[in-house]
């Protein structure tokens, strides 16, 4: 369970989440997207293209050259003393490709779209059916969106405690903005709210349907409105992965010399621990995310 905690406005997380789901078509898994904001047809329809592997090297060549050249301005204002020091080496010399790479510039074509097979849930579409399940005080759009993960988890053969004859495949589950007004949700109006343990809720029988199936999911959350402390505690608790993005967008950073390169801080605030009661810890403090012309960088 991959939570993300939106910047501002909203822009960098959802590109986040456009990526994690091309990458599930790209790889072939299936998805299954879940919206109280904008209809997840059109969110597939805005999903990056592909990089091919002869594109993406040209790409990257064509951005290395250019930073390559920034080197040798900067490298000019060094003075000679320094030139002759040895270099501490960043970034290992050989390239090892993790994944695949996205042209945020381009839409994914609707063959590529329609290669694999994908589930949406809308919530507005889904209020007219009433939940069959039990919801224990829970909201009525977290539990119907529980109620679909579940279905589609049993009948589609993802369900890992039940032996399936067909081929085996992941299921890829991405929720866009999660805990919002949208949802019927009251966590981000007050610092008091009513129904303060729906949220809870939802990811405790959400985290147990993920450990019993071949799935992942990433869901976005507008965690700068959520003003209760306490809950963003117990939301973190029930995750695995918890990343928070954090735009300059209208901050006095957007104007300082020291991030001029860069449009935003990403603060990996846990990581998965497989196996343990405790989380893992990042090493690295200080990541920071980029809008190049084509990609989405995260230095």
């Amino acid at each position: 369970l991959v939570f993300t905690e939106e910047d501002k406005y909203g822009l960098y997380s959802n590109l986040l989440f456009k990526y994690f789901l091309a990458e599930g078509i790209v790889c072939g898994h299936d998805l299954f997207v879940a919206s109280a904001k904008e209809h997840p047809d059109n969110i597939l329809k805005e999903l990056p293209a592909p990089l091919l592997d002869d594109t993406y090297r040209k790409e990257l060549g064509d951005e290395a050259a250019a930073a390559k050249a920034e080197d040798f301005q900067d490298s000019m204002k060094i003075a000679w003393r320094y030139q002759n020091l040895p270099k501490m080496e960043a970034s290992p010399t050989t390239h090892t490709k993790f994944g695949h790479y996205y042209d945020v510039s381009k839409k994914m074509s609707p063959e590529l779209c329609q290669s694999i097979k994908w589930h949406s849930f809308y919530l507005h579409e889904e209020l007219s059916f009433e939940p069959k399940m039990k919801t224990c005080n829970m909201n009525s759009g977290y539990a119907r969106l529980l109620q679909s993960i579940q279905r589609i988890i049993s009948q589609e053969g993802f369900d890992g405690s039940d032996p399936q004859k067909k081929q085996r495949n992941v299921l890829r589950i991405g929720i866009q903005s999660l805990g919002s007004v949208l949802w019927g949700d009251d966590v981000c109006c007050s610092e008091a709210p009513e129904d303060k343990h729906s949220l809870t809720k939802f990811l405790y029988v959400l985290r147990g349907l993920l450990r019993k199936s071949l799935s992942a999911c990433i869901i976005t959350v507008p965690a700068h409105l959520i003003q209760n402390k306490a809950i963003m505690e117990r939301v973190t608790n029930l995750s695995d992965m918890v990343v928070g993005l954090e735009s300059f967008i209208g901050s006095e950073r957007e104007t300082n010399p020291l991030y001029k390169d860069y449009h935003g801080l990403v603060h990996v605030h846990q990581i998965p621990r497989l196996n343990s009661l405790i989380c893992d810890v990042s090493d690295t403090k200080d990541l920071a995310f980029r809008l190049k012309r084509k990609q989405f960088t995260i230095e």
